[in-house]
């Protein structure tokens, strides 16, 4: 039950509990009536603190997503500790696990192209979904008011800036998105010489990034809902050595 929180402890308790109903039972259908039965309040409580049903549902979208990210095992050491190859393994087996549970609160909200739009601009536009994004582009928007710490932003699907060469200093990859946090981990075994200095990182990121959401968006898209996804099994180390040793004639096709 709620004592008599002042109204900013309030509305976050409304945002922690309509995130963990996302986690819980998905995005889809989520209706104001639920989170206020959930949260024991009056319906209209929840107008004296969001704008509309969609404020509250992205707030909640955003928290779910740090939620996740903050949650999760540490996806990459400091770049030089064990292999290359042992290390992208365990960071595509961690991403695709933080991917299943986020994956499917957005495809929920399709049918609501205004919660997604809204998250787009709060965690910053396309330069939150892309490392290499000029900063400039990263100011556009609402990021620049600070929302977007709200719930760590797209911190499982986008980017946000590389970070240090330790990964932004948190294996955990909290504050960045699994594509930054690759980067700058990529990044900083390439300036140990671990990875070849002419490699294409970004390109070498992409790949990986592309093939962990191509196992899961098809399947959560397309396939009947509550149908299990399913990951091949050894798919991440397959995909760490065809990375890491090429697929040209002559390639060592082994893990380094």
């Amino acid at each position: 039950m709620l004592r008599d929180d002042s109204g900013q402890n309030l509305r976050d308790y409304l945002i922690e509990t309509a995130a963990r109903m996302i986690d819980q039972r998905g995005s889809a259908g989520l209706a104001v009536r639920d989170i206020a039965r959930e949260a024991k309040v009056a319906d209209g409580v929840l107008y004296n603190y969001f704008e509309d049903k969609e404020d509250l549902l992205v707030h909640a979208l955003l928290a779910h997503v740090g939620n996740v990210m903050a949650s999760a095992p540490a996806l990459l050491p400091a770049p030089g500790e064990c292999t290359v190859a042992e290390n992208l393994r365990v960071f595509i087996d961690g991403g695709i696990a933080n991917l299943l549970r986020v994956t499917p609160a957005f495809a929920g909200l399709i049918s609501q192209p205004k919660v997604l739009s809204r998250f787009h601009a709060m965690v910053g536009g396309d330069a939150a979904f892309d490392p290499g994004a000029e900063d400039s582009e990263a100011g556009d928007g609402e990021a620049g008011d600070g929302e977007a710490g709200d719930g760590d932003g797209g911190g499982a699907t986008g980017g946000g800036e590389p970070g240090d060469e330790r990964g932004g200093g948190a294996g955990r990859g909290e504050g960045q998105g699994l594509a930054a946090l690759l980067t700058a981990y990529l990044q900083g075994e390439q300036r140990l010489g671990r990875i070849d200095p002419a490699a294409d990182i970004d390109a070498a990121g992409s790949l990986i990034i592309g093939a962990m959401h191509g196992q899961i968006l098809p399947k959560i898209l397309f396939a009947p809902p509550g149908t299990p996804v399913t990951i091949p099994a050894g798919l991440s180390a397959r995909l760490a050595g065809v990375v890491l040793q090429g697929i040209a004639p002559g390639a060592r096709h082994r893990p380094s």
